[in-house]
């Protein structure tokens, strides 16, 4: 693992510690910040409690008197219903920085920041990319909206989970990482539709993404999600049903937008598919089983023609 730079302690209250949030609250203990967790289900946060982090009974305890605030929560609904009808941002401490990492949709962090503001709160929309092990690492791409100053003063603390970069207002770190997910998803479906071609075609897939490596269409995907593929494990570092969630919050802006998006329309409807047929806390490369169950019927329809 990455050395940890020590730094100046700040006080950090940390909302969501599942798949991404504990291994990123961790690391900011890690780094001398004092840190108070809440999560919905306690015990999968226990495991930070020897590095010194405090665990609350409440979402509102966990952030009393906090110079930052992190939630790393599931959906844009969730993050609304704790930050608003649960009062959370009334329990935060005036010129505090709320920063959602949250993937949820442009509007709704653009709502959120207008509300943080009214109780004078700093707010940030940062939601990451790079999954479990970039969350273990501290190397997650962290893309943030909302005011520059105020990114600027949290710099130091987003550093150590990742390479944050600042793009806009309030929500275009969320437009950019709808942008990441629509590249994510059409990606791993090429490279489904790439390992099916070689299999039928008698090529040993394992060996053919080996050559692709540092070719044009060599990526993370590829490699990554590409060996998943090949070697059937879908345990999931990022679950097909947020890949899901995300793909359809970009097609509802693309349809606000007017825009006309058809292969990213194209991969949102078989994720879909996959979810409808269970297989939506596998692994998102889990894609290519739909795709091989498109290729079984069309098999059955050619052999019973």
């Amino acid at each position: 693992m990455e050395r940890i730079t020590m730094m100046t302690s700040r006080r950090i209250g940390f909302i969501g510690t599942g798949l991404m949030g504990a291994p990123m609250a961790r690391r900011l203990a890690e780094a001398g910040h004092r840190v108070s967790v809440w999560n919905r289900t306690p015990e999968k946060a226990e495991k930070l409690v020897p590095l010194g982090v405090s665990i609350e009974r409440t979402p509102q305890a966990a952030v009393a008197q906090c110079e930052i605030v992190i939630v790393m929560l599931s959906s844009g609904p969730v993050c609304d219903a704790l930050l608003l009808e649960d009062c959370l941002l009334d329990a935060m401490a005036r010129e505090s920085t709320l920063i959602v990492m949250s993937s949820i949709p442009v509007e709704t962090a653009q709502r959120q920041a207008d509300e943080a503001a009214r109780r004078g709160i700093r707010y940030l929309d940062a939601p990451v990319s790079g999954g479990e092990q970039g969350a273990i690492d501290g190397t997650l791409a962290i893309m943030v909206g909302g005011d520059a100053t105020h990114f600027d003063g949290v710099a130091p603390v987003l550093r150590l989970l990742g390479r944050p970069s600042h793009i806009g207002p309030a929500g275009s770190g969320e437009l950019a990482k709808l942008a990441n997910q629509m590249i994510v998803a059409n990606s791993i479906a090429t490279v489904a539709e790439a390992i099916l071609l070689a299999e039928r075609g008698g090529a040993d897939p394992k060996r053919m993404l080996k050559a692709l490596e540092g070719g044009f269409a060599d990526s993370t995907v590829l490699r990554l999600h590409g060996q998943r593929m090949v070697s059937e494990n879908f345990t999931p570092g990022g679950p097909a049903k947020w890949q899901f969630k995300d793909t359809q919050t970009a097609m509802a802006l693309a349809r606000a937008l007017e825009l006309s998006l058809p292969v990213s329309s194209l991969v949102d409807s078989l994720f879909e598919e996959l979810i409808k047929s269970g297989g939506g806390d596998l692994d998102h490369s889990a894609l290519i089983q739909q795709l091989r169950r498109h290729n079984g019927r069309h098999n059955e329809e050619r052999q019973n023609a």
